[in-house]
């Protein structure tokens, strides 16, 4: 045991000589997922931003705004107008709406109120925006015109005594209508299809054990630079004349890689906990057993790889490419619903696939340790066989 300690205890040292290492352990693992995940928020709303000044500051242009909010399409965003002016030159809005000052009751009666539309040319966006600006403001004016028909009515059976008292009647008709247009049953009954996805996508779960995968199968790989550095530097070969049996060295050079893999995957479990506000406790034991999997299948990978590798620098080179070509295919850094049905089917010979589809379980779906041994399952048989092969094809020189 004490062998073992003291070559997992030298791999350690070894590698984190350099402070370019922590770069690699922690740094860039966090980057990648906030910026995959899109921000460390809660689910972001899918509408398309419409950037909103109101310059006349009224109840009616309250009530297009609010008209604006019930949209499913667009989300109408207050700013001044050099703010505005500014996102939209910048192409960063595509569509801007300005409520003019005049835009209130007094002039909505008369049929005077205006609105200015500024859209980006051939945006898809922006035709959106304006068909919601549309939708909303036919709304306010088919209130107004009922509230105009009930004056009418109103003044054909007794004229009003003064101005005053027709606005007041024209407000309160005015309000009315909004309230049992607001109330009125929908006409066009939706229905949703019964193959509904019970758990929607959420870009944080899928980036950070995306990332947390990623991040750990490289350097998991990268053993197999150790032990073409050990060859090279002749370590090996002094090892033959100790009592320090073949299988003592194997298995501390790995223990060392496999224990500061589960550590840096319990640190980036935290910052998914803490910070992305994910349910990665939902089941310990799960975890658990997915994390131990598929550390052990990407270090007996990297075990493999070492047999082949004839240079220290060929095999850090080869554990990158590799690390990262499984990660792309495997779903870690774009849903692997997004590829082609076959890619799909081919890319279950991957052991990124299986862990991936493991931790989404998890994260993702809530399932615990029944959901998930399957995969482990599977990811203990890739670590049975690369493990079996590397150790066959060990050579000390």
């Amino acid at each position: 045991m004490n062998r073992i300690l003291a070559i997992a205890r030298k791999d350690t040292l070894l590698r984190f000589s350099s402070v370019a290492e922590w770069l690699y352990f922690l740094i860039l693992p966090i980057f990648f997922t906030v910026v995959l995940a899109g921000g460390t928020g809660g689910p972001r709303d899918p509408r398309i931003l419409l950037a909103v000044v109101d310059q006349a500051g009224t109840p009616l242009s309250t009530d297009l705004v609010a008209a604006l909010e019930q949209s499913d399409a667009v989300r109408p965003e207050l700013l001044t107008l050099g703010q505005a002016e500014d996102l939209f030159a910048g192409r960063e809005r595509a569509a801007v709406l300005i409520i003019p000052a005049g835009f209130d009751l007094a002039h909505l009666e008369q049929g005077q109120v205006e609105l200015e539309l500024r859209q980006l040319p051939n945006s898809m966006n922006a035709l959106i925006c304006a068909q919601a600006v549309a939708a909303a403001s036919q709304r306010i004016g088919s209130a107004a015109a009922i509230a105009n028909s009930s004056v009418a009515e109103a003044e054909q059976i007794k004229p009003f005594e003064s101005d005053a008292a027709r606005q007041a009647y024209w407000s309160a008709a005015l309000q009315q209508a909004q309230t049992l247009m607001s109330q009125a049953p929908d006409r066009v009954a939706r229905a949703e299809g019964t193959t509904k996805e019970e758990i929607e996508y959420d870009p944080r779960a899928n980036s950070s054990a995306g990332q947390l995968i990623t991040w750990v199968f490289i350097p998991l790989i990268g053993i197999s630079a150790l032990f073409a550095y050990e060859r090279h530097k002749g370590t090996l070969r002094r090892l033959l004349t100790t009592p320090t049996p073949r299988a003592t060295f194997l298995f501390g050079t790995i223990a060392g890689q496999v224990v500061m893999a589960l550590v840096q995957m319990l640190l980036l479990v935290v910052f998914g906990i803490l910070v992305m506000k994910l349910n990665w406790g939902q089941s310990p034991a799960a975890l658990a057993v997915m994390l131990i999997a598929s550390t052990l299948a990407a270090a007996a990978l990297g075990t493999t790889l070492g047999t082949l590798v004839k240079t220290e620098g060929q095999a850090n080179g080869l554990a990158i490419m590799l690390g990262m070509v499984m990660a792309l295919l495997g779903g870690c850094w774009y849903p692997i619903e997004l590829f082609p049905p076959f890619v799909q089917t081919a890319v279950k010979v991957l052991p990124t696939t299986w862990a991936m589809q493991g931790m989404l379980d998890i994260v993702l779906r809530g399932q615990g340790l029944a959901a998930v041994l399957p995969e482990a399952l599977v990811l203990l048989g890739f670590a049975a066989l690369f493990f079996v092969v590397g150790v066959w094809r060990f050579r000390w020189e």
